[in-house]
C-alpha cells in the first residue's frame, strides 16, 4: 500500500515518484503496489480537468509509466494508479477482442458501440476519475468511478462522467475488483457487482480527505467512519478490501493516510498510521479464481469486464519487509494537529516558499501559528515579528520574544507608534478606525516584508473569530495562509496545552510560553481592551457556531438547544454579516466538517435573515 503525497500537475514527478515506490516495493518482495487516486494528476485538480491538454497529458503519462516500470525491470509487478482518462467513451467502443468481457451478452458494450458510432457520440471525449492496472509495460486495465461524491469539498460531478461496469483483473490465479473512493461510501454499485462476479480481492484507491468529525455535539472521527464503511462493503462483497489512501496537504484539503485492509467478515488485518508517508506491507491469502457467471448485471445496472494480466506474479519473499499491522489511533489533538503542519508544509513547500513570517503579538493564536510553523518547516524558517503599538502590553513583548526563543525561530521587533501617528495626522480617524488602522498598518508591514525576502505570510486568526467577523479586513487578515482558519478558539488553547505537555513528555522546553496561554485574550487596540469586551464566552460561542455553521442549524434549533435568545440573535446576525470578510482571507487546513470556502458557499448579498 504506497502511502503516498502527491503534487497537483506535476505529473512528471508524481510519475516518478511510483518507479521509485515500485522499485522499493520489488526489492522487499511484494507482487502487486496500489497507489491513491489519481496518482498521476494529484487530487483534486478541479478545473484542470477541463483542459484538453490536461486530460491528454495524464492519458501519455500513463502509458509513458507503463514502459517505464518495464523498462526499469519491474514488469513483473501488478501495479494500480488513478489517473485522469480522456478516451472516447469507452463503454461505448467495443474493446479489442482480448478485451471483451466474458459477461457482455449481445446487448452489452460491443452491442451499444454499433448505436453510439451510428448517432455520432462515439468521439466524444469524456472525462473519467479513472484506475489503471499496469504489468508488462502494458495498460492491462482500467476502471471508472461509479460514484460521484457532490457534497462537501466535492464537486465530480462537474468534472466527470460514471463509468457503469466493474474491471476485475485476473492476477496470479486471483479475481481483483477495482474501485475508487466513492466507491466504498455507498450501497451497491461495484461491491454488490464484486458479489455477484465472485471477485477475491476488492482495492479501493482514495483521495479522502481528513476532517475532525463533530457531529450532533459527539466526536468521531473519520477514519472510525472509514473502517466501518470499508468493513460493510468487504461483508457486501464477501471478498477483502485494500483501502488506500494519499497523504499531504492540497490547498484547503489535507489527506491522512489511514490505509487499511480488512477480511471478508470485515476483521482488521492491518492499518497505515496517519500522516505518515510511506510502503505499508500485508501478506494477503485471497481465494483463487473458480468459474464466475457469465453474465453479471448488479441491481443498479452495473456490468462487469474482464481482464487477465499477461505475466504471473513475482515469486513471493516475505524476508524483505515487515508486514503492517494496526496502527493505534490518535488522540484529537495529535489528530488535528499533525492536520494543521501537514497542510502548512506542504502549502509552504509545494507552493515554492523556504520561510515564513508572521506577527507574533504574545497571544495564543500566533503562538499557536508559530509553532504549528516551526513543526512543519523548522523555527530556523520561522520569522517572527513584534509589532507593538501604544497600546501593547510590555507582557505581550516578551511573550513574543519568549516564544521565538522557544521555537528556535528568528524575530525583530518593528514598532508601529509612529507611522500610526503619521497616519493619522494626514487622515484623522477615531474609534473602530483608530483601532483598525493598527490593525492594517501591520498587516501592510508583514506584506512589505513578504515581499523583500520571500517569506509566505502566515494569518493567525481562528475559526471563531472567522466567523462572527472579529477579524480587520486587510490588517490581521492578510496572508497567504492561514493555519489555524478552521480551529474554534476553544480547540487552539486544548492544542497549546497538548503540545506542550507533549513537549515536556520527551523531555523537551515546552514550544508555547505559559502567559500565552493563561491570560484574557485581547487584540490591544485601545486600552484595556479583552475579547470578551466583544465577544461571548468562547467555550459558549464555539458550542453554539459548531451547531450553526458546521450543522446548518436554524435559529429556533439553537433556541431549543438551550442558547440564550439575545445571543442567538447576535452571533447569527454577525455570522451572516461577516461573510463578505470571508471571501477575502487566506486558505488554510480544513479540520472540521464543514470549513469556511469550499464547504460552506453562502451569497455575499443575501437578505435572508432569521435574527
Amino acid at each position: 500500500m504506497a502511502q503516498v503525497d502527491l503534487v497537483v500537475g506535476d505529473l512528471a514527478a508524481n510519475s516518478e515518484m511510483v518507479l521509485a515506490r515500485c522499485a522499493e516495493a520489488a526489492v522487499a518482495g511484494a507482487q502487486l503496489v496500489v497507489f491513491p487516486e489519481m496518482t498521476l494528476t494529484g487530487y483534486p485538480p478541479e478545473d484542470l480537468v477541463l483542459r484538453s491538454s490536461f486530460r491528454a497529458a495524464s492519458v501519455e503519462a500513463l502509458d509513458r509509466l507503463a514502459a517505464a516500470l518495464a523498462d526499469a525491470g519491474l514488469g513483473e509487478l501488478g501495479v494500480i494508479v488513478g489517473y485522469l482518462d480522456d478516451a472516447p467513451d469507452p463503454e461505448l467502443v467495443a474493446p479489442p477482442p482480448e478485451e471483451i468481457s466474458e459477461t457482455s451478452g449481445g446487448d452489452g458494450p460491443a452491442a451499444e458501440s454499433a448505436a453510439a458510432v451510428e448517432s455520432g457520440s462515439a468521439g466524444q471525449t469524456r472525462a473519467r476519475n479513472a484506475a489503471a492496472f499496469l504489468q508488462d509495460g502494458q495498460v492491462v486495465a482500467r476502471y471508472f468511478k461509479h460514484h460521484l461524491p457532490n457534497y462537501g469539498v466535492f464537486d465530480e460531478n462537474r468534472y466527470f462522467t460514471p463509468g457503469r461496469s466493474l474491471t476485475v483483473v485476473r492476477f496470479g490465479g486471483v479475481d481483483i475488483g477495482l474501485t475508487i473512493c466513492e466507491d466504498v461510501w455507498q450501497a451497491h454499485g461495484p461491491f454488490s457487482a464484486a458479489a455477484l462476479a465472485e471477485v477475491g480481492l476488492l482495492v479501493n484507491i482514495n483521495g479522502s480527505p481528513y476532517e475532525r468529525g463533530v457531529v450532533n455535539q459527539v466526536l468521531q472521527g473519520k477514519d472510525d467512519i472509514r473502517l466501518e464503511l470499508v468493513q460493510r462493503r468487504a461483508v457486501e462483497a464477501a471478498a477483502a478490501v485494500v483501502y488506500v489512501n494519499q497523504v499531504g496537504g492540497q490547498d484547503e484539503l489535507v489527506f491522512d493516510g489511514d490505509s487499511l485492509v480488512v477480511d471478508a467478515q470485515g476483521s482488521v488485518l492491518a492499518r497505515a498510521p496517519q500522516f505518515v508517508e510511506a510502503l505499508f506491507y500485508v501478506e494477503l491469502e485471497a481465494p483463487a479464481a473458480g468459474n464466475p457467471p457469465a453474465e453479471v448485471t448488479a441491481p443498479d445496472g452495473m456490468t462487469v469486464r474482464r481482464f487477465t494480466a499477461p505475466l504471473p506474479p513475482p515469486a513471493p519473499d516475505g524476508d524483505g519487509f515487515t508486514p503492517t499491522g494496526i496502527a493505534e489511533s490518535l488522540s484529537d489533538c495529535a489528530e488535528v494537529w499533525a492536520a494543521l503542519v501537514t497542510g502548512t508544509r506542504d502549502y509552504v513547500r509545494k507552493n515554492g516558499f523556504r520561510t515564513v513570517v508572521l506577527g507574533m503579538s504574545g497571544g495564543i493564536d500566533s503562538a499557536v501559528v508559530a509553532a504549528v510553523a516551526a513543526d512543519a518547516i523548522g523555527g530556523e524558517n520561522v520569522y517572527g515579528v513584534g509589532l507593538p503599538s501604544a497600546y501593547s502590553s510590555e507582557h505581550s513583548r516578551s511573550d513574543a520574544a519568549d516564544l521565538a526563543d522557544r521555537l528556535g525561530a528568528n524575530f525583530c521587533e518593528i514598532a508601529i507608534g509612529e507611522m500610526v501617528e503619521a497616519f493619522l495626522r494626514t487622515v484623522p480617524l477615531t474609534g473602530l478606525a483608530e483601532e483598525n488602522l493598527q490593525a492594517r498598518i501591520r498587516g501592510t508591514t508583514l506584506m512589505g516584508l513578504s515581499n523583500q525576502h520571500g517569506h509566505l505570510v502566515l494569518a493567525t486568526g481562528n475559526k471563531s473569530e472567522l466567523s462572527v467577523g472579529y477579524s480587520t479586513i486587510y490588517g490581521d487578515a492578510v496572508g497567504g495562509y492561514a493555519p489555524i482558519k478552521d480551529v474554534p478558539k476553544s480547540l487552539v488553547w486544548q492544542l497549546a496545552r497538548w503540545r506542550n505537555e507533549v513537549a515536556a513528555e520527551r523531555g523537551q522546553r515546552p514550544p508555547i510560553p505559559e502567559n500565552s496561554i493563561t491570560k484574557p485574550p485581547s487584540a490591544e487596540l485601545r486600552p484595556g481592551q479583552l475579547d470578551s469586551d466583544s465577544l461571548p464566552d468562547y467555550e459558549v460561542l464555539d458550542a453554539l457556531l459548531l451547531r450553526y455553521v458546521d450543522a446548518d442549524a436554524g435559529v429556533d434549533d439553537l433556541l431549543a438547544a438551550g442558547f440564550e435568545p439575545e445571543l442567538v440573535r447576535r452571533v447569527v446576525r454577525l455570522t451572516d454579516g461577516a461573510e463578505w470578510k470571508r471571501r477575502q482571507y487566506p486558505p488554510g487546513p480544513k479540520i472540521s466538517l464543514k470549513a469556511f470556502g469550499r464547504d460552506r458557499r453562502l451569497p455575499i448579498t443575501n437578505r435572508w435573515r432569521e435574527a
